[in-house]
């Protein structure tokens, strides 16, 4: 009976570091003196922590509280894709405030692009796609171990994580 592993391929993100991320970051803008008498603040933009909401007096600054939540997340070795960025920044009351939302989940043709990377680099390792996941199968675990090594070599425009190893 030959055993077969596998583990799953997935955008996600922990909320627990984000929200770990949150805070450090806040301690950081509460200490800087560039931040001073200004408006800077970072919070959730919804109750379901999946953005922030990043407020300042100007883009400069705005640019300058991403660029703090950048350095916590690779302290906490989360990519920085997660951050979409696209949304423009809104000014009024002499306040410039920007919605970050995270990127999450794994679309059809996001899917397809990580299994044909795959399938193209290692023709044993069979992949599926299942709803917002990709399942990668194989009877070797070195199989595998290059499986995740092409996809962290690879650069796409999200994040990818993987989990439930067996």
């Amino acid at each position: 009976m030959a055993s077969t592993f596998s583990f799953d391929i997935v955008s996600d993100f922990d909320k627990a570091e984000m929200n770990n991320v949150l805070d450090q970051a806040n301690r950081e803008i509460d200490s800087r003196y560039d931040f001073k008498n200004t408006p800077a603040k970072l919070e959730w933009f919804s109750t379901d922590k999946n953005g922030f909401k990043i407020t300042g007096n100007s883009d400069f600054q705005i640019d300058s509280i991403i660029e703090i939540i950048r350095k916590k997340l690779a302290a906490r070795g989360i990519s920085q894709k997660v951050l979409d960025e696209s949304k423009q920044s809104a000014t009024n009351n002499f306040q410039t405030s920007k919605e970050v939302p995270f990127k999450q989940g794994l679309d059809q043709e996001k899917a397809k692009k990580v299994t044909s990377l795959i399938r193209d680099n290692l023709p044993k390792v069979k992949t599926q796609i299942q709803g917002e996941e990709v399942r990668v199968t194989s009877a070797k675990k070195d199989e595998l171990q290059s499986a995740m090594d092409v996809i962290r070599a690879a650069d796409f425009d999200f994040p990818l994580n993987f989990t439930n190893f067996r």
